[in-house]
Parts: structure tokens; sequence; C-alpha cells
């Protein structure tokens, strides 16, 4: 398999790496991208829900999800060292880890959410397998976007996009 070099677009060709299947986005200055980096695995994004549902530890991440205890450790020690989840000692011998969310990682619950949601529509057959409730209410919650503004609800036909601080001549803006 050949190298490809990337462009900094999120529309163009990720980087293939050599003898490997998956894409590396590291050179793209795109911010969905750059995430994917981070939480783009499933199994990645699985752990982040068990531990926003109060997981935090190693046993049982490995039980409720059934993943292999090396796969498991890669993910755990990734996600401590992109500062989405911290991890602290609660046992000596043998040396055991409670794994927390970070602010960085409490962040990714409006994601979950968001991608449960989807699922909760087009893919559960059956309907929802887990109804969220808002403790303040004691209501079923749907979360919406809405602008932080003028609190209207937002979808991508009433919005426009404008190069950032951050932005490059290759970053992605619209097409038309």
């Amino acid at each position: 398999m050949q190298l490809i070099k990337a462009s900094l677009s999120c529309f163009t060709q990720p980087t293939i790496l050599e003898d490997m299947r998956r894409a590396s986005f590291t050179d793209m200055n795109c911010s969905i991208a750059q995430t994917l980096e981070i939480v783009g695995e499933w199994w990645t994004l699985l752990i982040i829900r068990d531990a926003l549902l109060g997981v935090t530890r190693f046993d049982e991440f490995s039980s409720r999800l059934g993943i292999a205890r090396n796969v498991l450790t890669q993910r755990l020690d990734m996600l401590v060292a992109h500062g989405v989840l911290t991890k602290e000692p609660y046992q000596d011998k043998p040396v055991r880890y409670d794994y927390r969310l970070t602010e960085k990682g409490r962040d990714l619950w409006t994601v979950i959410t968001a991608l449960r949601q989807w699922g909760d529509k087009w893919t559960a057959e059956n309907g929802a397998p887990v109804i969220t409730i808002h403790r303040s209410c004691g209501k079923e919650m749907t979360a919406e976007l809405v602008c932080s503004e003028c609190r209207e609800p937002i979808g991508p036909g009433s919005l426009r996009v404008r190069p950032g601080p951050g932005a490059t001549e290759r970053s992605p803006l619209p097409v038309r």
C-alpha cells in the first residue's frame, strides 16, 4: 500500500499509513478529523459512554463491554494520554486504578447523547434501549441544538460558515 499525502481539508482523502487499514487524520486542519483521532474508534466511544454512566474501574469496563483486556488497556491509556480520563490508584497490591472523566471527557456528553438519539431513531427497531430522564423535571430528555444567543433551534440550513482563527487555505469551508 502506498503512502498518500493528506490535504488539510475534511473533504479530501485521509492519510493512509503503510500496511495499516486505518486512516490518520493528524494532518487535517479540521476539528472533526482531529476529534476522530481521539474518539473515532468504536471501543473508545463505548468506554466514554460507560464512564459517563459512572463506570470507573478496569474490571467494570471489561465486564460491561466484553472487550479484550489488551484492547481496553490500550484505549484507556490513549484516553489518559489525551486528557479525556485521569488514572488514579485506588489499591496498592496489586496496583489498580480508577479512570475518571476530565472536563475534556465530560464535554463529550453532548456527542454521546447525539449519537444515542440518532441510534434510537434510526437503528433501535424495538424502541430506545435506554430512556434518559431529566432529574429536575422528571421528564424524558431529548437534547436539541439551539443558538446560544437567541435560543432558536438550529439545523444545517440555518447556519453559515466563515473562516475561524485557526483557518488555513485548505480548511474545510462550504462548497457553495
